[in-house]
């Protein structure tokens, strides 16, 4: 292996900077008009999210949410989940997934994942439902969407709904349809880091069911079907006006970003085939947006301070499966799911977004091959 690059400029590991400066004039008038009319709270800039969202994504119905943990346990508390019910999900993600199971009293019933998209094994599924199974709650990890159709299909065979966890995948396809829109609710988040942000915290839910999207209006301001009037029981839940103003700012400039993170993902595979990393697989049927872009690497403790070392920024998401995170250590068998456990020890997130430049790319990919080598080596 070659010796260490000298350090150069600073990466960003997500070039917000960049997207703000692109944007700036959009998002000082969105903002502005919002400062004008002063409805920091469900303002006319929320609806009219919504109905753009809906429109992009194909969803009959959009619920603006306070985050995507939100999104989670809104649609959970919309399917009345209750206290014992199983839900059927993936351990390889971030603690929210699980986290809005377990608050309602439900339990997390763990089905790895495939070993090559890091998504939920869609094959593991049917075998893990039992007669207290409430919902099937696969992730888009990554910006990929899993195999929905198959997922689907068992969660009809079973009367189940399905919620797509889309934290990471908000304008993904999946044959020729969108992410969010693909099964009964599909939650997404506005994290700053994800494809389409906010400047805080942020999120949606997406369902065309009539009923289910009612239940996530009312359940978002305390369970109220009117002012005072509380049919059911809520949370604090909404987005702000001020982040929905951000997010229409970014919109003009959406398809672009998606496209632009595609062929970002699409060249990291090429300049990265002949190294000794595993890229991660996207199915011919759908694409990914590269939330993060990912790979799998052996030491990866070594090769990230290789990468440190050439002011190369990474991440790992995620260093430890959830089922044998402490608080959720109880909730199954710790050394089941072999495929997370793997995926845990060797996952490495590199620099994405729409603005990485072609130079810091190559920056990335030449520190990467002084750390790992040639594949075979």
């Amino acid at each position: 292996m070659n010796a260490p690059l000298a350090p150069q400029g600073k990466i960003e590991f997500i070039d917000l900077k960049a997207q703000y400066a692109a944007l700036r004039d959009e998002i000082a008038v969105r903002m502005q008009k919002v400062l004008d009319h002063g409805q920091y709270i469900m303002g006319p800039e929320v609806k009219e999210l919504e109905a753009a969202l809906a429109a992009h994504t194909g969803a009959k119905h959009c619920v603006t949410v306070a985050s995507g943990t939100e999104a989670l346990l809104i649609s959970l508390m919309a399917l009345d989940l209750k206290p014992g019910d199983e839900v059927v999900t993936t351990p390889f993600t971030f603690a929210a997934t699980a986290e809005t199971i377990v608050l309602l009293g439900g339990v997390p019933v763990w089905v790895d994942i495939e070993a090559d998209t890091c998504n939920i094994d869609a094959s593991k599924i049917e075998a893990a439902i039992t007669p207290r199974t409430r919902a099937i709650l696969p992730v888009s990890l990554y910006g990929q969407c899993a195999d929905m159709d198959e997922i689907n299909a068992i969660a009809a065979r079973h009367g189940l709904p399905v919620i797509e966890d889309a934290a990471q995948s908000y304008g993904a396809t999946y044959k020729g349809r969108r992410s969010n829109n693909l099964s009964t609710l599909g939650c997404t988040s506005f994290f700053p880091s994800k494809p389409l942000g906010c400047y805080g915290d942020g999120g949606a839910i997406f369902t065309s069911d009539d009923a289910l999207a009612q239940a996530a209006r009312e359940i978002r301001v305390h369970g109220q079907s009117a002012r005072y009037t509380h049919t059911r029981v809520g949370v604090g839940g909404r987005m702000d006006t001020l982040q929905c103003a951000v997010v229409l700012a970014k919109l003009g400039r959406l398809d672009w970003e998606l496209q632009r993170r595609r062929e970002l993902g699409a060249r990291y595979h090429e300049r990265l085939a002949p190294l000794n990393v595993k890229t991660l697989a996207v199915r011919p049927d759908r694409d990914s947006v590269w939330g993060q872009y990912t790979v799998r690497v052996a030491d990866r403790a070594r090769v990230q301070s290789v990468l440190t070392q050439a002011a190369v920024p990474t991440a790992v998401h995620y260093p430890r499966p959830l089922h044998r995170q402490p608080a959720y250590a109880h909730l199954g068998n710790p050394d089941s799911c072999p495929a997370s456990i793997a995926a845990a020890d060797e996952v490495m997130s590199l620099p994405m977004s729409a603005d990485l430049s072609d130079a810091d790319m190559d920056r990335v990919v030449a520190a990467l091959a002084a750390a790992v080598g040639p594949r075979g080596q």
